[in-house]
């Protein structure tokens, strides 16, 4: 039996084990999941040295405080997170992000809070052992899918890892989370379901997001959306990013971990290129809509893609 793991001791608001996520199985009913912010996720394993695809540790708004049982061992945090490394002789290192460090045997990762943001990840050399099923080990609470029998990690759990090793030399990158005035999306197939009034406030005007937001779905408020509809449509497949509008007037972007069906006229769909910095947008943040073309969101998530293949380049 694997002796090297992490005991933990805080677990955090919302910590599970993710990797890229699932593909090609909504016809089963199975969204992507994975991490959410896919960049900050592939920058964790570039610092490694990991496959792309390693498990890592999603955490959401507080992070874990967890204790290394056994072993030495690299690991590295990205996102915009505060945390500490708690020696095992009570000396206290400030941890830096995008950023390896070292972590032995009695040592503490306290991982304090995410910083006007809402995810970050905790890699290490090796990954964490995870249970794949569908070709993935990320977790999914809604569906009860993926490692730790599909639950988030709770207090005095045990974080196996799949095999203890620690780097030579150090490395880091630098790297800006960037923030953007508009959420870019693309005209949803429901859009002509929607008032001109109603086309017009969804594109002009400020949505808050809802503290009733999670893996699943970020809920907006503010300004109703109503359909010149007198009922929902039939239920049709659903992608990560559409927008959906509910009798309530209130718009639904799906995340990660959404239904793969749904009945509520879709007013819009948020464009690949900027979904890993929509997922980082807290709750009580304002956000705006601005619509683009096909042809333009094909060449911005080129351009994404471009540009997160150089920052892992940048790291070797």
């Amino acid at each position: 039996m694997n002796k090297e793991f992490f005991e933990i001791i805080r677990p955090g608001i919302h910590t599970t084990i993710q990797d890229q996520g699932r593909l090609n199985k909504y016809h089963i009913g199975i969204p992507f999941s994975g991490s959410m912010d896919q960049r900050n996720y592939l920058i964790s394993n570039q610092l490694l040295g990991n496959n792309l695809n390693e498990s890592s540790l999603e955490f959401a708004y507080q992070g874990p405080l967890i204790k290394l049982n056994s072993g030495k061992l690299t690991g590295v945090i990205t996102g915009n997170v505060t945390f500490n490394i708690i020696r095992k002789n009570s000396k206290v290192d400030k941890g830096i992000c995008y950023q390896t460090f070292e972590i032995n045997d009695g040592d503490q990762l306290d991982i304090i809070s995410t910083n006007r943001s809402v995810y970050g990840y905790f890699s290490i050399k090796n990954g964490f052992k995870g249970d794949y099923i569908w070709g993935s080990c990320s977790v999914n609470t809604k569906a009860k899918i993926g490692s730790n029998n599909g639950e988030k990690f709770s207090k005095d759990q045990k974080i196996y890892i799949n095999k203890s090793e620690n780097l030579s030399n150090q490395k880091k990158v630098n790297y800006f989370n960037s923030k953007i005035e508009y959420i870019r999306v693309l005209k949803g197939t429901n859009y002509n379901y929607f008032s001109e009034k109603s086309k017009k406030i969804f594109f002009s005007k400020e949505f808050t997001i809802s503290k009733l937001t999670d893996r699943m779905g970020m809920r907006l408020e503010g300004n109703k959306i109503e359909s010149i509809l007198e009922t929902n449509i039939r239920s049709e497949g659903l992608i990560k990013g559409v927008i959906q509008v509910p009798p309530d007037g209130n718009p639904i972007i799906m995340l990660s971990d959404h239904g793969t069906i749904g009945g509520y006229p879709k007013i819009a769909v948020v464009i690949s290129a900027d979904y890993d910095r929509l997922v980082q947008i807290p709750p009580g943040s304002k956000i705006k809509f601005k619509p683009v073309e096909l042809i333009e969101a094909e060449n911005l998530y080129k351009l994404y893609k471009i540009e997160t293949e150089n920052i892992l380049k940048k790291i070797i």
